[in-house]
């Protein structure tokens, strides 16, 4: 095997790549945005959120070694957006990697559910990914050193979730599915790769309140692994997905369900 000249180890090594992610103060997007620093990579952190999660973040990242930078906004806001990849790239360097994991989970029966409740989720959990990825890419396209996104979907964008009522969270992250698949497709001969992941029951903060114990049994029951993921769970399929590792992946979905999807 003389001809081989790849380093394993090195195809998954961030060093020098900067990485904007959004819905970086809690969860599934706060970790991987702990993940892409102990993989090297420097890190804009971006939330909405008014607490001290996206505080956590930053100390961790900065006591790992890397570069990271706070900016609080809101990704309904097309203006704003622009603003934070500017900000990215003034403090930390050219946008190269990108995770879209700003998003929001709520349920009502469709007969009852308030136009209102619809639009609010619809706004953050699709025209939110779509207003990022269109920041991050114009900044990819423009300095031509191409780039990877992954946007953050969910097992519900494939299945309908056994007895919860959640027909526009379901509509959403399917939307971000194929979303993500169509910019894949506009943008494959410009350097930029878009994938997404979909995780299946998740050990969030807002799955684990005391409240909902009963809840997270059945996720668990129904769970072919037995258990939900661990936010650490995703952020190996982040990092793959983002590195030269997946070089040649590129409009692809990538469920991280512990088998759910196979039932």
């Amino acid at each position: 095997m003389d001809d081989v000249k790849l380093n394993a180890p090195a195809l998954f090594d961030l060093h020098g790549r900067v990485a904007l992610v959004t819905g970086a103060g809690s969860g599934i997007g706060q970790r991987i945005a702990m993940g892409l620093a102990q993989c090297g990579a420097d890190v804009a952190l971006l939330d909405r959120r008014t607490d001290d999660g996206l505080a956590k973040t930053f100390e961790f990242i900065t006591a790992a070694g890397r570069n990271a930078i706070q900016i609080s906004a809101d990704v309904t806001s097309g203006e704003a957006l622009a603003e934070a990849v500017r900000r990215t790239e003034a403090e930390l360097g050219p946008l190269r990697l990108a995770v879209n994991a700003a998003g929001v989970a709520n349920a009502n029966p469709c007969e009852d559910m308030a136009e209102e409740q619809y639009q609010s989720l619809m706004d953050i959990n699709m025209k939110g990914v779509w207003l990022s990825c269109q920041a991050e890419a114009r900044a990819m396209l423009a300095h031509g050193q191409g780039g990877s996104i992954v946007n953050i979907a969910s097992m519900s964008g494939v299945i309908v979730n056994r007895g919860l009522s959640q027909v526009h969270y379901n509509a959403s992250k399917a939307g971000v599915i194929h979303m993500s698949k169509s910019m894949a497709m506009e943008w494959v001969g410009r350097g930029i790769r878009v994938n997404s992941i979909s995780p299946g029951y998740t050990a969030t903060p807002m799955n684990t309140r005391p409240e909902m114990i009963h809840q997270t049994k059945e996720f668990e029951s129904q769970t072919p692994m037995q258990r939900m993921a661990n936010v650490d769970e995703m952020v190996g399929p982040a990092v793959f997905l983002l590195s030269d590792a997946a070089s040649y992946c590129t409009g692809v979905d990538l469920l991280v369900d512990g088998g759910f999807c196979c039932w």
